[in-house]
């Protein structure tokens, strides 16, 4: 039943020789096998595994969690190394043409940095689905995430061009990784833009499982009001979460506050991060 979590890509760097890049990668090794969440933003994936040893040839499936640049632009450089065909688990909304809108400024681009036909090209298979995927015995996707908790809500920044229109982005491929475990549920968050406890949520109504171990990766409050901050923090207590390792998006003024609220069991999971589970 041991779990490694091996974080391969974050917005800042836990040692010397890493490096720190905005986005995320997360490994998981369970019973042999090998699932990477996300490919962070650029070459900080495959320069962080080289450091700690790890050989991305012997990544088994990619996981993406939604369509954002920062969570996908590391593909090229990851498939050109692991030199095989590799199933990559998304929603199918990973291909929309995603932006970000601000007042005053101009409109960015922030969706998948490449086409699909080149990724293919690289080795990618891509599974596309709404609805949960079972890896493993142990493992699975979350699938779409109901929003059900009245403080958690998607960033009206966020867009979609669609026939030279804009939408806002229910953000439906926003997803997780669920890792049972025998103290409960682990999951890891690329940004949790449809919210931390949507995900939780969903996570326990999915497997049946009521106690909840390791939340870790993007919480995405940055930028949340103090009121979201505070009762996202008082649902996480509630649940009794024993570890929560945020990163990337969660923001420091939402992280500083975790920190100080959960204490021991808090944790910076910054590049080079590994989390061991028995």
């Amino acid at each position: 039943m041991a779990i490694r979590i091996t974080t391969l890509s974050e917005n800042t760097a836990g040692m010397g020789g890493f490096l720190g890049e905005w986005g995320i990668s997360m490994l998981v090794e369970k019973d042999g096998l090998k699932v990477l969440l996300d490919s962070g933003q650029g070459i900080s994936a495959v320069h962080n595994a080289d450091i700690l040893g790890i050989d991305p040839g012997k990544i088994d499936k990619i996981v993406l969690s939604h369509g954002h640049y920062d969570h996908t632009g590391g593909l090229r450089p990851l498939l050109k190394r692991m030199a095989k065909p590799v199933e990559i688990i998304a929603h199918a909304h990973i291909w929309e043409a995603k932006y970000a809108r601000r007042k005053g400024e101009a409109d960015r681009y922030i969706g998948i940095p490449y086409r699909r036909e080149e990724l293919e090209s690289l080795g990618a298979r891509f599974t596309l689905r709404k609805g949960p995927l079972n890896i493993s015995e142990d493992i699975m996707t979350s699938g779409e995430i109901p929003m059900t908790t009245p403080f958690e809500e998607i960033s009206p920044n966020l867009q979609v061009k669609e026939n030279g229109t804009f939408r806002p982005d229910s953000l439906l491929d926003d997803q997780a990784l669920i890792i049972r475990s025998a103290h409960g549920l682990v999951i890891l968050l690329g940004c949790a833009h449809r919210g931390i406890i949507n995900t939780v949520n969903h996570a326990r109504r999915l497997t049946g499982v009521d106690r909840i171990h390791s939340v870790m990766g993007g919480c995405h409050l940055i930028g949340a009001p103090r009121e979201r901050i505070e009762k996202t923090i008082a649902a996480l207590k509630e649940m009794d979460v024993a570890k929560l390792g945020v990163s990337h998006c969660t923001g420091l003024p939402a992280a500083g506050v975790m920190a100080q609220e959960f204490g021991g069991r808090f944790f910076y999971n910054t590049a080079g991060t590994v989390t061991d589970i028995d």
